[in-house]
């Protein structure tokens, strides 16, 4: 019987399976880039960034791969929904930081912020409560309080006093609103509003509401929760104080006495022109009163405001709901003025007095024309102590 012949098979060369290895580290590697392009043009479908991004702006999103990173950035931005990609300029600190450590340095003008899936809470970072965010987050909310009156009481000074508080955020102009501009809807008035964060009150001053027929019933409309402001002050001095602007406008006004008057010698004060008719707060308030309870409305001492912003302002503040923040350590009093000034007005670190159109030197007012006027406004002035429960002294 015949045995066929064996033959031995040589080994591979190992030349043959680097080349194995090598193919199969491709074809491993193929698949792996193939699965990239795929999970990203999925992301880029579903949320692209905005027009007009860098090519530098597209490194971005491998950067926030990085778990840390999208922990920092969810961090940063106090866990605000977000509806779409957006674009900031980077202030943060912490984020600063954060980028020297990392291999890759991520760009200088801007940042993409983390898709919604990322963020779980709508709550606001402890780090920017009672402040604006480096990204200006928070929404526009209508005035959850308003100082509505009276013109020439010391409203500019209360405003500008209460706009140093952190968790307070006001128009600086008058809008008018409730009065001039209500054919404009309650989104146009939105939008005048500044942004602000969880906790935060949104206000607005018009001294003009308190006069105006229209406006508790327009208020009440808007939000029967609204909390109002009266700053008030002795009528006769506010009546001389709103002649007084009104002169420097127009210097060839009628004298005060002849306005004051509808004849002089029977002494019938004329009660239409709005100088006089503003400082009869009684009459006011009843308007006020149909739709608001008293507990909704504060009034505060335009002479004290003067005298002792500190205290006034802490009542404010109480009726606010808000940490009494503004204390005596913010003002110091101007000699030259007459009135407290802000030893750092907001968002700035030094000192601010109210414009020279506050403070007028106000025009010799025949004594006999005021002491009349005291005397018009006395019932009016017991009734409006016994409204609101708290004595001015404007009598004394």
């Amino acid at each position: 019987m015949a045995f066929s012949r064996i033959t031995k098979l040589d080994p591979p060369s190992r030349g043959i399976f680097r080349k194995a290895v090598v193919m199969l580290c491709s074809l491993l590697a193929s698949f792996f880039l193939l699965h990239l392009l795929t999970e990203s043009c999925t992301t880029t479908t579903g949320n692209s960034p905005p027009r007009g991004s860098s090519s530098r702006t597209a490194g971005l999103f491998e950067d926030l791969s990085s778990l840390r990173t999208k922990r920092l950035v969810y961090e940063w931005t106090g866990g605000s929904e977000l509806n779409r990609y957006g674009t900031a300029a980077r202030t943060s600190q912490v984020l600063a930081d954060e980028r020297a450590t990392q291999d890759s340095e991520l760009p200088e003008e801007a940042l993409v912020l983390p898709p919604p899936d990322l963020v779980v809470s709508r709550r606001v970072s402890p780090r920017f409560a009672g402040k604006v965010s480096p990204l200006g987050e928070g929404s526009k909310k209508l005035p959850q309080a308003l100082i509505i009156g009276v013109k020439k009481g010391g409203t500019r000074a209360l405003l500008e006093f209460l706009r140093v508080h952190p968790d307070i955020r006001a128009v600086g102009a008058e809008p008018h609103f409730f009065d001039r501009n209500y054919h404009n809807g309650l989104e146009w008035y939105r939008e005048l509003m500044p942004k602000t964060l969880e906790g935060q009150i949104t206000m607005e001053k018009t001294p003009s509401y308190f006069v105006t027929r229209e406006a508790p019933a327009r208020i009440s409309a808007m939000s029967r929760n609204t909390k109002l402001i009266v700053v008030v002050r002795d009528p006769v001095t506010r009546a001389i104080s709103d002649y007084t602007q009104t002169l420097s406008k127009k210097p060839d006004i009628p004298s005060f006495e002849s306005l004051t008057f509808k004849n002089r010698t029977t002494g019938l004060i004329d009660t239409s022109w709005s100088a006089i008719q503003i400082g009869i707060y009684a009459k006011h308030l009843d308007n006020w009163l149909q739709y608001f309870p008293m507990e909704q409305i504060l009034f505060v001492s335009g002479e004290r405001l003067i005298s002792d912003p500190a205290g006034e302002l802490g009542r404010v503040q109480d009726f606010l709901g808000l940490k009494r923040i503004i204390t005596d350590k913010h003002f110091y009093f101007n000699q030259t003025k007459g009135f407290p000034c802000l030893k750092k007005a907001e968002g700035s670190s030094k000192p601010h007095c109210l414009g020279k159109t506050k403070g007028r030197t106000h025009p010799n007012i025949d004594p006999e024309v005021v002491q009349r006027l005291r005397d018009f406004y006395r019932p009016f002035n017991m009734k409006f102590y016994q409204m609101t429960g708290r004595f001015f002294g404007w009598d004394d």
